[in-house]
C-alpha cells in the first residue's frame, strides 16, 4: 500500500484498534509477514516476529474470553482506556510507515483519536445493554463489535475506500450513542 491507500488503511486499523486492540496489530503482523499488502518499515516490522503475534494472539484470546463476562468486561473496558488508544496509535504508524505520508506526530494523534473515540463509544455503550438485557446481551454485543473490528480489519486491507466509509459511519453511531448517554444521565439526574 502506498499514499492515500495507507493513510486510509491507517485511519481503519485505527479505528479497529478501538473495538478490539489486538484484531488490527496481530492482522498487521501476519499479513505484512506472509503477503506484499502492507510493508512494515523498521520498527514497526517488530510486529511480524512470531514472539510478538504469539503474544498478541494469547491476549487476543483472553480478551475475546474475558470480554463476554459482564464484571471482567468493564474491568476491560478500563484497562482499555489506555490499551485502545495505544494500539490505535501504533496500527496508524505502522500501516504508514512505509509511505510516510503523514509526519509521525500527526499519525500517533490520529491513530489516539481514531481508537479513543471508538474505544470510548463502545464503553458508554456497553452499561445500557448490561443494565436492560441483565447481562445476558453482553456475549452478543461483545462478539458483534470483534466482527465489526474483524470486517473493519480486513476491509483497511482489501478496500481501504470502503473502511474509511465505515469509520465515517462509526463516527456517527459515536456521536448518536453519546447524545443518548447524556440525555440518560440528564434524565437520571432530574429524577434524583
Amino acid at each position: 500500500m502506498t499514499g492515500l491507500t495507507s493513510l486510509l488503511a491507517a485511519f481503519g486499523l485505527s479505528t479497529a484498534s478501538g473495538i478490539n486492540a489486538f484484531i488490527p496489530l496481530l492482522a498487521i503482523g501476519i499479513v505484512s509477514r506472509f503477503t506484499e499488502l502492507i510493508n512494515l518499515s523498521a520498527p514497526y516490522d517488530i510486529l511480524e516476529h512470531p514472539a510478538l503475534l504469539v503474544t498478541i494472539g494469547v491476549l487476543l484470546a483472553l480478551e475475546f474470553i474475558g470480554d463476554k463476562v459482564p464484571v471482567i468486561d468493564h474491568a476491560l473496558h478500563t484497562v482499555g482506556v489506555v490499551v485502545a488508544p495505544t494500539a490505535g496509535a501504533v496500527a496508524f504508524l505502522a500501516a504508514n510507515s512505509h509511505a510516510g505520508l503523514v509526519h509521525p506526530v500527526v499519525a500517533v494523534i490520529c491513530g489516539v483519536l481514531a481508537a479513543g473515540l471508538t474505544h470510548g463509544t463502545r464503553a458508554a455503550a456497553r452499561p445500557i445493554v448490561t443494565a436492560t438485557t441483565g447481562g445476558v446481551g453482553n456475549p452478543v454485543v461483545s462478539l458483534l463489535e470483534n466482527l465489526a473490528a474483524l470486517v473493519l480489519t480486513v476491509l483497511a486491507f482489501v478496500a481501504p475506500v470502503i473502511a474509511a466509509f465505515a469509520v465515517v459511519l462509526l463516527l456517527i453511531l459515536a456521536v448518536v450513542v453519546f447524545r443518548r448517554v447524556r440525555a440518560m444521565w440528564r434524565a437520571r439526574a432530574a429524577a434524583a
